[in-house]
């Protein structure tokens, strides 16, 4: 029997290959949060009814197609199967079941800056959480990196590149950054939106409108744009005149929420200003890059997420709402449930609380929650 690791099931959903997943989490597990790929299809039985045997859902279980038995930590899959094996049916098990689908980063390549260097982004597959890496002659700055701070560090260390600057777009609530962590390992400066830090209790640098951050020797500009909404620091970065990061304020398919400091309805007049005034003003052509994406479909055919900032102007909902007391209403009562233990997130990225390894997976457990639906 063999184990199959989150690095593998990703080329899957990146391929777009035909899968099947049996799913032995409760019932109430599945339905929040589950693997998704666009050929993928489900069975989900809970361990516990299985205890007697597989003998009842052999017949659900397809014999033409890859399978793949999913639990929380790995054990109950092993054993389940196990029992399908013996059954003789060819199965594999997901090596540290959900637990290591949320944590896994997958680096995609999405393209060269003008100069010399490069564009990376870290798809988080499991968790819809993206984040950046720009690389110039010989240096790197990070942007909205997770918890799993080795991952970037090792990767720098493959492309033969300094780490220099880090940056949060905004303070998360819905994932621990590792941004601070990672400035410490290796000496880098950390950025982080003043009017977000004003509980935090650690040193960083100020990140504001209009600032330039130069990447390398070559002219590879990390320009600042203020942009308020999600939070009411947000801020949105335009990297080389050619890619936007946007942060949680604008996503492929939707727009970012603004209530995750219980201030939605004081905010929705910014997430309208900073998306229909500020975004306006900026090249049609830009590459725009989220900090998150919502559904499986916004994938590229990399495995990368991105889309011209035109594009989205145009088929984006979010972006195409004339009367502000729809938009208000869209945005303040099409909220999906907080994420899970978001205010602990929260301080946790505020530095005012620091939760143990174990601690930190509990929290993050779980879809990202950032998006108007």
């Amino acid at each position: 029997m063999k184990a199959m690791n989150s690095k593998e099931v990703t080329q899957k959903v990146f391929n777009k290959e035909p899968f099947f997943i049996l799913d032995v989490r409760n019932e109430s597990d599945f339905k929040d949060w589950k693997i998704e790929g666009e050929k993928f299809e489900y069975l989900n039985i809970p361990y516990f009814d299985l205890l007697d045997g597989v003998e009842e859902i052999l017949d659900q279980i397809p014999s033409d197609k890859e399978v793949l038995v999913v639990c929380a930590k790995e054990g109950s899959s092993v054993m389940i199967a196990e029992m399908l094996e013996e059954a003789g049916r060819e199965v594999s098990y997901l090596e540290g079941g959900m637990k290591a689908w949320s944590e896994h980063l997958e680096p995609v390549k999405v393209g060269d800056l003008k100069d010399g260097g490069a564009m990376y982004q870290f798809v988080r597959i499991g968790k819809g959480c993206l984040s950046y890496m720009v690389v110039s002659n010989g240096e790197a700055a990070l942007i909205d990196a997770t918890r799993m701070t080795d991952v970037y560090v090792d990767f720098a260390k493959e492309l033969g590149v300094e780490i220099k600057h880090v940056f949060d777009t905004h303070l998360h609530a819905d994932h621990i950054s590792g941004g601070r962590r990672i400035a410490e390992t290796t000496n880098a400066t950390y950025w982080l939106p003043p009017k977000d830090a004003d509980e935090v209790v650690f040193n960083y640098q100020a990140l504001e409108d209009g600032n330039e951050v130069k990447i390398g020797e070559t002219n590879i500009a990390i320009n600042a744009l203020y942009s308020p909404g999600h939070t009411i620091g947000s801020t949105s970065f335009v990297v080389d005149e050619k890619y936007l990061l946007s942060g949680d304020i604008l996503f492929i398919d939707s727009i970012g929420r603004p209530d995750l400091a219980g201030k939605a309805e004081d905010w929705v007049a910014d997430l309208r200003e900073s998306l229909y005034t500020r975004y306006k003003q900026l090249s049609d052509e830009l590459l725009v890059l989220p900090a998150h994406f919502m559904i499986i479909d916004e994938l590229n055919e990399d495995g990368s997420v991105s889309e011209k900032l035109g594009t989205l102007f145009a088929k984006n909902h979010g972006l195409n709402i004339e009367d502000e007391a729809e938009f208000r209403k869209l945005v303040t009562e099409n909220l999906p449930p907080q994420p899970n233990a978001y205010q602990e997130i929260r301080e946790t990225n505020m530095g005012k609380i620091t939760p143990d390894d174990e601690k930190q997976r509990e929290m993050e457990i779980g879809p990202n929650r950032c998006a108007v639906r």
